[in-house]
């Protein structure tokens, strides 16, 4: 039994390893970055490789959820705005969408920052969102594992607060230091909404989240220095990734979002990544482990 879930969960990397290197080389043959959607890695992780319950149990909504707040993203960049506002009202209204389709999917909101990330002007990104997330629902039906999942709690109305808030307090800070470049970091986000809605969350667990972090978003721009093909640095790349997860003994989706995001940041961005990662996630995942401070004696697993 042990052996077969163990085949089950090596065809489910492979598969979603296969989806995500197609992604990629659709991108190097259409000549077209916007194709690249590095929140694809990590739906692809959650629902394929880990099977997430919270993210599985209403499949449609793996399409739903970030297609809705791609567009938001979309359409906001068309916007003459500075990049910050644009990133701070973009995840206002993204959280007004998630609420509105009562989801908790969190890799959504970075699939609403990525247009204005990259500055995606063209609909093919739209195309590639929903052609993308809908491959990964039909996937999720045909698994079957979603009607024993349970359904996972709501986000309450105190939580997206303190969401909305510790956003606006990081994407004002660097916007007044001279670096609205730093305003977004979807990965990172997309741990801190999880995390927020966790009973609760230790400094240990903070750090080992840290670490997977900062090292995702190092090994995406050390390998894409090192080799320029796209396709040729994520088939590198992810396995690694994976292995950094398994020495961490952790199961997060969003760490194989830097290799992609990596691939398609502006080039002031590009180099920044890792710092950029550690200190917004220094910044968040800290503040979550003040908000939740209280005596645990279980062992955290992730």
């Amino acid at each position: 039994m042990q052996l077969s879930q163990h085949h089950r969960s090596q065809s489910h990397y492979l598969v979603g390893f296969a989806l995500v290197l197609l992604m990629v080389a659709s991108a190097t043959w259409l000549h077209d970055s916007e194709i690249i959607l590095p929140e694809v890695g990590a739906l692809t992780a959650g629902t394929w490789i880990y099977q997430n319950p919270g993210w599985i149990h209403q499949p449609f909504k793996i399409f739903l959820a970030p297609s809705g707040t791609a567009l938001i993203g979309f359409l906001a960049n068309q916007l003459a705005w500075p990049y910050a506002a644009k990133v701070f009202v973009g995840v206002l209204v993204m959280l007004g969408w998630l609420r509105v389709v009562h989801s908790t999917l969190a890799p959504s909101f970075a699939t609403g920052l990525l247009p204005l990330i990259v500055n995606a002007t063209h609909w093919s990104f739209m195309l590639a969102i929903c052609v993308l997330t809908g491959c990964l629902m039909v996937g999720t039906y045909l698994q079957r594992q979603y009607p024993t999942t349970a359904a996972p709690r709501a986000t309450t109305l105190t939580q997206m607060g303190w969401f909305a808030g510790l956003v606006a307090v990081w994407v004002g800070t660097v916007a007044v230091v001279g670096l609205p470049q730093m305003a977004a970091v979807p990965p990172v986000l997309v741990v801190f909404f999880e995390v927020l809605q966790r009973p609760t969350y230790t400094g240990t667990m903070a750090v080992r989240h840290w670490l997977a972090l900062v090292g995702a978003a190092s090994l995406g721009v050390g390998v894409h220095l090192l080799v320029a093909s796209w396709l040729l640095s994520t088939v590198i790349t992810l396995p690694l990734v994976y292995g950094l997860l398994a020495g961490l003994r952790l199961k997060l989706p969003a760490a194989y979002a830097f290799p992609l995001l990596a691939l398609v940041l502006p080039v002031e961005m590009f180099r920044l990544l890792p710092v950029t990662a550690a200190l917004a996630a220094s910044f968040f995942l800290g503040a979550v482990v003040i908000l939740k401070r209280q005596p645990v004696t279980a062992v955290e697993n992730d």
